[in-house]
């Protein structure tokens, strides 16, 4: 079974990116703190704000443009159906398939109010220092927590080899979709959800020194999945009409019950 070939320009956080990216990532930088995650998550994670299906809540997302994506600008369920159609095509199992196409729908949150800096972007550890593989790390600057003695240490908070389950994550999307379906997808499934924006671990190899050897198994899911989600990407866009039949059956068969958000 293939990945999408890996075309080159993919991730370019340089000077040609939109500006809407740059003033994402310093918002994100500079809020993302451990006292913001742990409050989003009390906010939050109770899922009581709303029922839907799962397909409802691809249509929620779907005029959102994620400003945090210099590659191109799509909205969410095209993008949804581009990695989903990618998976389907390389024979990957159902599984599988209905993760690509279900990755991306924590971003829901914007839709209850939510600023895309606190919902979108590459996710981090909060509550120890922020390693210089983590995108645009010059950012950070501005982050109360590099003020606190503690955070700024190589484990902060943590203990070595603690496990990712024990890590604050910088909170958006991932983290978020991850609680509302964890109880209906297989343990692959879920670490793709709740780690395939963590770039700094499954691309650059960074925060080994928190994982313990489960997390490095399950990363592997994370860098089979990256390719389709990054590498499909393509400014065609996909015949919804055609694809809508199939992929309602696939989620009605995943998740048969409306979710709670």
């Amino acid at each position: 079974m293939s990945a999408p070939a890996q075309a080159p320009g993919f991730r370019n956080y340089g000077a040609g990116a939109r500006a809407a990216v740059h003033e994402l990532y310093r918002l994100n930088h500079t809020l993302q703190t451990l006292d913001f995650v742990r409050a989003q998550k009390r906010k939050y994670l109770t899922r009581d704000r709303r029922r839907m299906t799962a397909w409802e809540a691809l249509e929620l997302v779907e005029t959102l443009v994620d400003d945090s994506d210099p590659d191109i600008e799509l909205g969410q369920i095209e993008h949804a159906l581009q990695t989903a159609e990618a998976i389907r095509a390389a024979g990957h199992p159902r599984w599988f398939v209905v993760t690509g196409l279900v990755h991306d729908l924590g971003k829901v949150l914007c839709s209850f109010g939510e600023p895309q800096w606190a919902v979108v972007g590459d996710t981090f550890p909060v509550g120890c220092a922020f390693q210089p593989s983590v995108v645009l790390h010059e950012l950070f600057a501005d982050n109360p927590d590099t003020r606190v003695a503690l955070y700024s240490t190589r484990l902060g908070i943590y203990e070595e080899g603690c496990g990712l389950d024990q890590v604050e994550m910088s909170w958006g999307h991932d983290e978020y979709l991850y609680q509302v379906v964890r109880d209906r997808l297989p343990p692959e499934a879920l670490a793709i959800i709740r780690y395939h924006s963590f770039y700094a671990a499954h691309r650059e190899g960074d925060y080994g020194f928190l994982m313990n050897a489960r997390d490095r198994e399950q990363l592997e899911w994370v860098r089979a999945f990256n390719p389709y989600d990054l590498y499909s990407k393509s400014p065609v866009r996909p015949d919804r009409r055609a694809l809508e039949p199939y992929y309602r059956d696939l989620l009605a068969e995943f998740f048969p019950e409306p979710l709670r958000f």
